[in-house]
Formats: structure tokens, C-alpha cells, sequence
């Protein structure tokens, strides 16, 4: 038979320990988890601004940046307009783009309002794998796609470029008479 105490005790014990993992398990904001429990009741800590170093200049292992250039075109006929895209590797560097899928592109126009009216890719397939365009200096990647029998109004189109690496989104704005 244990003494009198005993099983009081072990009762305690469990109690605490239980409390204790609640305590630790239970949710905090971020500013609370990270700092220790001793600090969260203390006075505010001053912290310092973060130092900025001075960038490194090596001629020798210097990189150039990669740099693409793109445009976007709209030429509106009367039955059809027209959208070219087009992206230049006018770096000193090649250049490889990274498309998540088969969609590299995408012309998209919008009405005055903001509604989407014409999409090119839409009802269309692309592969799902992941695919890569390589762009020496100099090297250039086309997009042209046509809307057929617009309404008249005023518009919005946009082009994208999918790349994961190299995102590109232009806007250019034009009216079907």
C-alpha cells in the first residue's frame, strides 16, 4: 500500500505535465513564438537596422544579368485584330525561359468594365510538362494570335508571358469601330 501522499502527488505531477504540453502546444501569434518566454514579458527590445554592405566589385567574376525585352502589338482590322507578343534577349547573357505547361502565352481582352470577353486560350489543350525556350544574345520568341468577329466597342488587351523565371504582362488598349 503506498503512503497517504503518494497518489496525490502523482496526481499533481500529471496535472503539470499536462498543463506544461497544453501550454507549449497552444497557439501564439508569430511575434510571441518567437521570442523566448522570459522576453515576451520583459520591456520592448530595441533592434538595430540592418547593416548594408557594400556590394563586391570583381571584375573577373562579374556576371552579366540576363535581360529580355518585349512588346506587344494590336493592329485592329474590321472583321479581326490581330495580337503579336514578342520577347528579345538583349542581354550579354543566354537566356532560358521556364513554362510551367505547353502555355508559354496568352492574349486575353477585356471590355470597358473589366469583363472578360475573348481569351485566346480558352477551350484549347496544352501539354502539362514543363517545357524550356533557349535565348542566345540577339534571339527572339514570337506569339501572333487573332480574335475573330469582335463587337464593337472599347477594349483592353493583355499578353502574358507564362514564364516562370521571366514573367511579362502587357496591356494595350483599342476600339472595334
Amino acid at each position: 500500500m503506498p503512503p497517504p501522499g503518494f497518489m496525490n502527488s502523482r496526481l499533481i505531477f500529471a496535472l503539470v505535465g499536462a498543463g506544461a504540453l497544453a501550454f507549449a502546444c497552444s497557439p501564439r501569434s508569430h511575434s510571441e513564438a518567437s521570442q523566448p518566454a522570459a522576453l515576451t514579458s520583459a520591456l520592448p527590445l530595441k533592434v538595430a537596422a540592418p547593416v548594408e554592405r557594400a556590394p563586391r566589385h570583381n571584375n573577373a567574376t562579374t556576371k552579366p544579368e540576363a535581360k529580355l525585352d518585349s512588346h506587344f502589338d494590336v493592329t485592329v482590322d474590321p472583321r479581326a485584330i490581330h495580337f503579336a507578343l514578342g520577347v528579345k534577349n538583349v542581354g550579354h547573357k543566354h537566356v532560358e525561359l521556364t513554362f510551367p505547361s505547353g502555355k508559354s502565352y496568352d492574349f486575353v481582352v477585356v471590355d470597358s468594365i473589366g469583363r472578360e470577353v475573348w481569351r485566346w486560350s480558352s477551350g484549347r489543350m496544352f501539354t502539362q510538362g514543363v517545357q524550356n525556350k533557349q535565348l542566345s544574345t540577339g534571339d527572339s520568341m514570337h506569339a501572333k494570335e487573332t480574335w475573330k468577329s469582335p463587337t464593337p466597342g472599347h477594349y483592353t488587351a493583355i499578353a502574358t508571358l507564362n514564364s516562370t523565371n521571366f514573367p511579362s504582362e502587357q496591356r494595350m488598349d483599342f476600339v472595334v469601330h
